[in-house]
């Protein structure tokens, strides 16, 4: 933080809109005159403007580079300024003289210019004048607030659009071909909104209160504003303080003192494309004690620049914010009037060093890139001895007597053969692909990575009376898992038709359910504190892992590193069993279960009361388990050594209750970066996504709604799509590179508490609270939207099909 320029005025300026822009700042003196300074040379006389008969109320920069305009105004003249004209004119010895473009306005507050700068808005009082910046005529005039008008910007993608904010706590969109409001939006906060800024990149409107709070809708054609996301400076300080104590080692006892007043003064957009920082996209936010910087993907506080860290400062607490960023050289230009003192000083703030710093990571991968090492427990092994049988007399070993119907002997009840020797017609061109086809039963197709997100809904099917808690399709995507609410777990084809087949067993309900690799068995867990696995072959669980076993209840479980091993969390332990499931049977101990299974680890999480979601993948070798914690951490355990490679403090406001990797699927392929991003959601805090490589925050969801219930989310196997349930009774499906939302998906029954798309074709199946499924596609073809209701399933319709 550099201070170019400081200037004490004969009055206060706390309140008053001041001009800045990449090469230019204006400084009001004595009230009706304007001082404007050069950048590059501030000992350099500064241009004086004079020409108003009223103390000057507001000042702005025109947008364009060439010619560089100024807009004054006050009580009697808003009046226009060519800059490089007027420099002319005074280096001639003439006066420098501007254009008047309005009279008798009353008090403006706000100035702005389109971005041709062809026209200006002025706001005085609740009414906001459209003028042209070429002559003295009223082009349109807008009035509809409650209170004063506080500020309005051109939007910079329709010249059409206009956007105020107001003392009545909305803001509005305005149409200024039929001079009408297009969209008003609720009571945001219980203080004044200050400022809006429009962003054309994302096509978002960003607008800040007197209490420190911004929020982000995005502005779509039919100018409906929709909610993306929303930033509190006081907590986000707060996080943000925490985590420097984290990572400084300090002392996590003392309470972190945030001021009460952070009122959103100014905001300022700072986009670039560097080799240090890609694709930054930062909010520079102009506060009473400083700067502060946020991560418009994430909502998270990047820096905070306060005064109070430099000393020698002339302003001590601000009042009034010009923030003006330059994209070529990663400096934000500011200029800065002082709250209880008549001092003005321009200040310089440079985000270079701040974005090598974002640059460096952890160097974690999810890709294992080295063999386990021989101490690690992924290199247990499971010893399954034989059943022990005691040997009789002799050699000749007891067999069971087998009768057969029909024994081929010596082939006389068989047609005599007509030639010794035929040949072979039926010859296959590529038999062992063949064989392969017909032993997996599996015709293997890419998955269309160039497909629309499903939103076209093609079945709807009612299985149930209580919540569909989780779904999970196996790898080839042909068959669907269900866990229910009434302890059973139902198993569909993928198409939701024909009756299931139901797995009953556990005595609360389903809360995890998980396909091996093989697609052989799956398994679920329950809270119960009982994991089950199952198979093709009997109604009956091949392993059953009962509760003596564990003292919490089993919230996540699933196959893990191939398939070797089975990882579940209870409570605050972490296990991992290795087990061998053998489905042959022994008609003399036909009751005897062969399969066997053995801890081969437990790990006990510390910092947290209990493990509230975990994630690791099954589909290819990797040493990382992901866990979540009551105390609202992310873990990221190494199981090649058998630790905790990082730690991330404070990842949610509320504790995270799933979480999920981008997996991809058999039919996809993405780039091998894209396999390190992670997904997790939390209560009233929505949805983020993260990089294991910089274990940091990558981007935020906020447009669904998630208060109480613990609704789930979903990657796509192509890696460009996540879905998440919702409480308004809808799914939600968001471009991964954007925070806005691509599809609502309406008209659900209730609360969707769980979602999960197809591996093999681009699908979305939705389960609700009352326990409704419905299927949607992708393509845009006819809807094929039909309603059926299956019987609800019960531990007495199990025993009676089985009878």
């Amino acid at each position: 933080m550099i201070e170019k320029l400081s200037l004490t005025s004969d009055r206060l300026l706390s309140h008053q809109q001041l001009p800045c822009c990449n090469s230019y700042c204006g400084i009001p003196m004595c009230g009706k005159k304007m001082l404007i300074y050069k950048h590059v040379d501030t000992n350099q006389k500064p241009l004086l403007l004079t020409g108003h008969h009223n103390d000057i109320t507001a000042m702005t920069f025109g947008k364009g580079s060439s010619p560089v305009l100024l807009c004054s105004a006050s009580a009697d003249y808003i009046i226009v300024w060519d800059i490089e004209l007027c420099q002319k004119r005074s280096m001639e010895g003439e006066v420098a003289a501007g254009t008047i473009i309005g009279t008798l306005l009353g008090d403006i507050a706000y100035l702005s210019f389109c971005f041709s700068d062809e026209r200006v808005a002025a706001c005085s009082g609740r009414t906001v004048h459209i003028l042209s910046s070429k002559r003295q005529e009223v082009i349109a005039t807008l009035s509809s607030h409650m209170g004063l008008v506080t500020s309005g910007e051109f939007c910079p993608w329709n010249k059409d659009i206009f956007v105020t904010t107001s003392e009545d706590r909305t803001f509005k969109v305005w149409n200024l071909n039929t001079h009408s409001v297009c969209y008003q939006s609720f009571v945001l906060s219980a203080c004044p909104l200050l400022t809006v800024l429009l962003l054309e990149e994302t096509r978002h409107i960003i607008t800040g209160s007197a209490d420190g709070q911004a929020w982000c809708f995005s502005l779509s054609d039919d100018h409906k504003c929709h909610l993306v996301t929303s930033v509190d400076l006081h907590n986000i300080e707060k996080r943000h303080q925490r985590h420097l104590q984290t990572v400084e080692h300090q002392p996590g006892g003392a309470e972190v003192k945030v001021e009460d007043s952070k009122p959103v003064l100014k905001m300022a957009f700072y986009g670039s494309v560097t080799d240090t920082n890609k694709d930054c996209s930062w909010l520079c936010i102009g506060s009473s004690d400083g700067l502060y910087v946020v991560d418009l993907a994430t909502s998270e506080l990047l820096t905070a620049l306060y005064f109070k860290d430099h000393p020698n400062l002339s302003i001590k607490v601000a009042g009034s914010w010009s923030i003006s960023p330059r994209q070529d050289d990663s400096m934000v230009v500011s200029l800065v009037s002082a709250l209880f003192a008549p001092n003005v000083a321009l200040m310089e703030f440079s985000l270079t060093d701040f974005g090598r710093i974002l640059a460096g990571g952890e160097g974690l991968s999810v890709f294992a890139s080295s063999p386990p090492l021989l101490e690690s427990p992924l290199t247990a092994e499971l010893k399954k001895t034989a059943p022990h049988h005691p040997k009789k007399k002799g050699d000749m070993k007891e067999h069971p007597l087998v009768f057969h119907t029909k024994v081929k002997s010596s082939g006389y009840t068989a047609s005599p053969r007509r030639m010794m020797f035929s040949p072979k017609t039926n010859v296959q061109k590529n038999p062992a692909s063949a064989s392969s086809t017909k032993s997996t039963g599996l015709l293997i197709r890419d998955y269309p990575a160039e497909s629309a997100a499903p939103s076209i809904p093609q079945v709807h099917l009612t299985i149930a009376n209580k919540p569909i808690y989780c779904l999970q399709y196996s790898g080839d995507g042909k068959e669907i898992l269900c866990g229910l609410g009434d302890s059973s777990l139902l198993l569909y084809k993928s198409s939701l038709t024909g009756k299931p087949n139901v797995c009953t067993g556990h005595d609360k309900l389903v809360s995890s359910v998980s396909w091996s690799l093989s697609r052989q068995w799956w398994l679920s867990a329950s809270e119960d504190q009982t994991v089950r696995i199952w198979t093709h072959d009997s109604p009956e669980p091949a392993i059953i892992m009962r509760e003596d076993l564990f003292s919490k209840p089993i919230r996540n479980a699933q196959f893990y590193y191939l398939d070797k091993f089975v990882l579940l969390s209870s409570g605050p332990n972490l296990f991992l069993y290795l087990y061998d499931v053998d489905v042959t049977c022994d008609d003399i101990k036909r009751y005897e279960k062969r399969s066997v299974i053995k801890l081969a680890k437990q790990f006990k999480v510390t910092s947290a009361t209990g493990i509230t979601a975990l994630s690791a993948v099954n589909d290819f070798c990797s040493y990382i388990v992901l866990v979540c914690g009551s105390d609202r951490s992310i873990q990221i355990f190494d199981m090649n050594k058998a630790a905790v490679a990082s730690e991330l403090l404070d990842a949610h406001r509320r504790p995270i209750h799933y979480i999920t990797q981008n997996k991809g699927s058999m039919f996809s392929t993405q780039t091998p970066e894209s396999y390190n991003l992670f997904l997790t959601t939390a209560v009233t805090d929505g949805l983020k996504i993260w990089d294991l490589r910089t274990i940091r925050c990558v981007r935020r969801y906020d447009n669904h709604l998630n208060r109480c219930h613990p609704c789930t989310a979903a990657i796509s196997p192509c890696g460009r799509f996540i879905a998440s349930g919702s409480e308004d009774n809808c799914a939600y499906v968001y471009d991964i590179r954007s925070s806005s939302y691509l599809h609502k998906l309406q008209k659900h029954s209730d609360t969707v508490l769980t979602v999960t798309f197809n591996p093999a074709t681009p699908q979305l199946l939705t389960g609700t609270l009352d326990g409704k499924l419905r299927l949607f596609k992708s393509s845009s073809g006819e809807c094929l939207s039909h309603e059926t209701s299956a019987p609800v399933c019960s531990a007495l319709d199990f025993n009676m099909s089985r009878q």
